[in-house]
């Protein structure tokens, strides 16, 4: 079976609130073996929001409607419905009540407005809210011909949720067939996206009952695959099978096969090689700290470093000669290494890393364009050096060069 999840509110579509509620609830879905086919966010228009539950109703077996059932104007989520299944609303006596005595509790009058709250659609079943004034409804009904599921929720999450999983997932399981879902996640480091679909490609594409989609965002490719099968067995089977040969496919350019993070890969490895890491930072301005620090059990294998981002505390916190600096020019490959060495030195960590680049909008030059880092990891047995000219904004290049920073010392550690 099929959901479409619509997120009402006009607040959803601005740049300062997103929908949550529905990545909480697809994991729910998912765990029964119901597939999300659509997510759709509508303002608090009621034409606009009857059009999209008519859409959803003609392309979906189950349909969540979260928000819009508040005591305000806007609130018109069981109004749109009601249009658009051609249903009436009845006033609930019983929910009236409630909300006199909830008000009681607060010891406050209850507003006139929020009686709307007690509006039920015809054949629907009230779900209890205990954290909210608004009740969740539930509708199993027939549309076009076809039987549809239709819930209407709160849209807070503290009441979305519990809601959910109290009035709705008990009944869902009692209809929807059994179906299992397996997920895979793989991440691969540093290889672009078109690189990689063109070598996975034909190997994915012979799976057809396995839905794989790639991500990319600045040097991290995720690779997700998910699979529905009549039994777990069978699912995980197939999601296994077609892991196996991405693995294969990608080889060193792949570093997790069960959705770890990049500083958790280096942490592992780290740890097994009873290793310590120390970092210089310059560009990336201790983004690559945080990014490790972020991990718990971090201080096992991580013993810390420095944000030199001038050239005198290049010198004095790292160790870096003033001449190499003259000679090189802070951003160089000479200048990285030397980071690398010193901050290796200065704490006794097993590898250094040093980073440094123009992260813009200023600082370049003809021969140091803007984007351009250098990268260096050194260790016992010498030091290595990457370097890369990474296009974006200064936060952009920041990411790539901390992530390519990451990536420098898992390979170092593979």
């Amino acid at each position: 079976m099929k959901a479409e999840i619509i997120a009402v509110g006009s607040e959803m579509l601005t740049p300062y609130r997103q929908d949550t509620n529905s990545l909480y609830l697809t994991e729910k879905l998912n765990g029964i073996g119901v597939t999300v086919a659509f997510k759709t966010v509508v303002g608090d228009r009621r034409k606009d929001l009857v059009n999209a539950i008519q859409t959803a109703l003609g392309r979906i077996d189950i349909l969540i409607l979260m928000g819009g059932l508040g005591p305000t104007e806007d609130d018109l989520t069981r109004e749109a419905a009601a249009e658009a299944l051609s249903l009436t609303l009845c006033r609930d006596a019983t929910q009236v009540a409630a909300l006199h005595a909830r008000a009681a509790t607060w010891r406050i009058s209850m507003p006139q407005n929020n009686l709307k709250q007690a509006d039920v659609l015809q054949g629907a079943t009230l779900l209890s809210n205990p954290h909210g004034s608004a009740p969740g409804q539930w509708l199993d009904m027939t549309f076009g011909g076809y039987r549809k599921l239709v819930m209407l929720l709160p849209g807070p999450p503290h009441e979305c949720g519990p809601l959910f999983d109290a009035e709705c997932l008990p009944r869902l399981r009692e209809i929807v067939p059994p179906r299992f879902i397996a997920v895979r996640t793989l991440k691969a480091a540093m290889i672009p996206e078109s690189q990689a679909d063109k070598l996975l490609a034909p190997i994915y594409t012979t799976y057809a009952d396995v839905e794989t989609s790639l991500l990319a965002h600045t040097g991290d490719l995720q690779i997700t695959l998910v699979c529905s099968k009549a039994n777990a067995a069978a699912a995980r089977e197939r999601v296994d099978e077609l892991a196996e040969r991405i693995e294969e496919t990608l080889e060193d350019w792949l570093y997790s096969s069960q959705g770890d993070s990049l500083e958790q890969i280096v942490l592992y490895y780290l740890g097994l090689r009873q290793a310590t890491l120390a970092v210089a930072e310059s560009c990336t301005g201790g983004l690559i700290a945080q990014r490790i620090t972020s991990v718990p059990g971090a201080s096992r294998s991580f013993l810390g470093g420095v944000v030199a981002y001038s050239d005198e505390l290049k010198a004095s916190l790292a160790g870096v000669p003033a001449e190499l600096i003259a000679q090189h020019g802070a951003v160089s490959a000479e200048v990285a290494k030397a980071l690398a060495q010193g901050i290796r030195a200065r704490t006794g960590a097993t590898l250094g890393l040093g980073v440094t680049g123009i992260a813009g909008p200023a600082g370049a030059t003809e021969s140091k364009p803007l984007g351009l880092v250098h990268v260096a990891v050194c260790d016992a047995q010498g030091a290595g050096t990457v370097e890369r000219t990474f296009r974006g904004d200064r936060n952009r290049v920041r990411e790539w060069a901390a992530q390519q920073a990451l990536d420098l010392v898992r390979r170092r550690l593979m």
